[in-house]
């Protein structure tokens, strides 16, 4: 082995640990918390404990790999498809690359599968594709409002205005669903080559506005989905939208809990290389035709999506196999408590921790840190992330408790939001709506939706409207709170500064187009 590679494999050893000890304070955590009430107010079975126990190292390791991963090859991979598209000045190819990158990803995304499993009366390709369409047009139209200019709030009061309206024709019992898909299909796989390539794409432009105008793409394709599934609910007109029941481990001994994890692996090596897969050859095919990046590019990238796909495989392991029966557990015994209202403060508690195990997280802070130089710093935007995700999974709570529709959270909620659009600075407009999206994945989907099932039905109340609705209120909330910071932000910015910190994001958005060109 020549010094070159040994010099690279050195390197990605040194980050890996990084990584994995980065993954490790945000897992840690949550962990602490399930600790503590099954140690205090709830009795958990020693299988179910352990099962969440090593689902946690699985999802420490895997989020470790993903992140590494991401970094090295689904970022690299959305910076260069986007700057290829855009240069070529084709109007026609740009719709075309990105609509096919908007349906291939999203029909690579393992939570799509997820969602279609909650909606027994739709047939699951049917949903698949017509969610996996509705992002790949919502793509289109994200990437067309970088390249003319278009203010991004304009389209989203627009857009969400549309999705209000059609709420009124969705069945009651799809209503939550429709929403959750939002959030649930802008997953791990999606949000960071759909971010890079927005980065990609702005690098072209050399105005002060498009850096902020690189944001916005998970915003605007988080809409895709909703609008999808609830035009599908009008036209199957499904009675129930029902989530499979959560297999809870019942194993005697160690030998036999491992054997619980080592059997579910194959399962997700199977639907992690079909995920990849078509994002793989497009890119291929992309290379062979424009790209034509150098062969020690090539590596970075083939090594990174190897990261990759060894990360999703363990973290979805731990996720499902782990912390999926743990939250539905928690969430039977604390309905079944005398007094069930003390969900709505766990539920806060539980919800500002587990935002940071959210692996798209991750990839949304870098990307902020990186474009922005700094000058939005990493700590006060990932602590008004969690404070939006604690207010939302204690919202999610009291409606499960008080048996709130959840139309009366969401119409005030996203009506905050879009008022908000006309005084915060437009970069936090952008990253806020993005980190609705960003926030809730798969994580969310485990544990989240599984503990508001598991309370529902212990008080007796109807999953499907009651429950359901947990993803969608963890996509709203960041929206709110994120665009106060930006207020906070711009009052407590001087005018002479405020015009520094926009030169240094002008600066830092050249030197990413150059390195992109490199």
């Amino acid at each position: 082995m020549d010094r070159k590679k040994l010099n690279l494999l050195k390197q990605n050893r040194t980050i890996l640990v990084e990584k994995v000890r980065e993954s490790l304070t945000s897992v840690l955590p949550i962990t602490v918390i399930v600790f503590l009430l099954c140690f205090s107010l709830i009795p958990v079975p020693n299988s179910i404990l352990m099962a969440f126990v090593i689902g946690a190292v699985f999802l420490i390791l895997g989020m470790g790999l993903f992140t590494l991963g991401t970094d090295l090859g689904m970022t690299p991979i959305g910076h260069h498809v986007g700057s290829a598209i855009t240069k070529s000045k084709s109007i026609f190819l740009i719709v075309l690359v990105c609509f096919l990158v908007g349906t291939i990803i999203t029909v690579s995304e393992p939570d799509l599968q997820v969602l279609a499993e909650q909606v027994p009366n739709v047939p699951n390709m049917v949903l698949i594709l017509a969610v996996a369409v509705g992002v790949g047009i919502f793509l289109v139209i994200s990437l067309l409002r970088i390249l003319l200019k278009i203010k991004l709030a304009y389209l989203l009061i627009g857009f969400y205005l549309i999705v209000f309206i059609l709420a009124q024709f969705v069945p009651l019992d799809f209503l939550a669903v429709a929403f959750d898909s939002g959030g649930v299909t802008t997953g791990p796989m999606t949000v960071p080559f759909i971010m890079a390539l927005g980065v990609g794409v702005a690098s072209i432009r050399s105005d002060k506005d498009a850096t902020n105008d690189s944001f916005g793409l998970v915003a605007l394709c988080s809409i895709g989905p909703i609008v999808a599934v609830m035009i599908l609910g009008i036209l199957y007109n499904p009675e129930s939208a029902v989530q499979s029941a959560v297999n809870m481990p019942d194993v005697s001994n160690s030998v036999e809990l491992w054997k619980l994890f080592i059997s579910a692996l194959p399962r997700y090596f199977e639907e992690v290389g079909i995920a990849l897969f078509p994002m793989v050859v497009f890119f291929l095919g992309l290379q062979a035709w424009k790209l034509k990046l150098s062969k020690h590019q090539l590596i970075h990238i083939i090594v990174g999506v190897g990261y990759t796909y060894i990360g999703l495989v363990l973290f979805l392991t731990g996720v499902n196999v782990g912390f999926m029966p743990a939250g539905n557990y928690l969430g039977q015994q604390l309905g079944s408590l005398a007094h069930p209202g003390v969900l709505i403060p766990i539920g806060a508690l539980i919800g500002y921790f587990i935002v940071a195990a959210e692996p798209a997280v991750h990839v949304l802070n870098k990307q902020v840190f990186d474009i922005t130089a700094g000058a939005i710093p990493a700590k006060a935007l990932s602590t008004s992330l969690s404070i939006g995700v604690a207010i939302s999974v204690a919202l999610a709570m009291m409606r499960i408790v008080v048996g709130m529709p959840i139309m009366y959270l969401l119409v005030p909620g996203y009506l905050i939001a879009a008022v908000l659009t006309f005084f915060t600075p437009p970069i936090f407009t952008a990253i806020a709506f993005d980190s609705g999206g960003v926030a809730s994945g798969p994580m969310t989907a485990t544990f989240l939706l599984p503990l508001a099932m598991g309370a529902c039905s212990a008080l007796g109340g109807d999953v499907t409207t009651d429950a359901f609705g947990v993803v969608a209120m963890v996509a709203m909330t960041p929206l709110i709170t994120i665009q106060i910071l930006g207020l906070y932000f711009k009052m407590k910015t001087k005018p002479g500064e405020e015009h520094a910190g926009e030169s240094a994001l002008i600066m830092d958005n050249n030197h990413e187009k150059r390195e992109i060109e490199d």
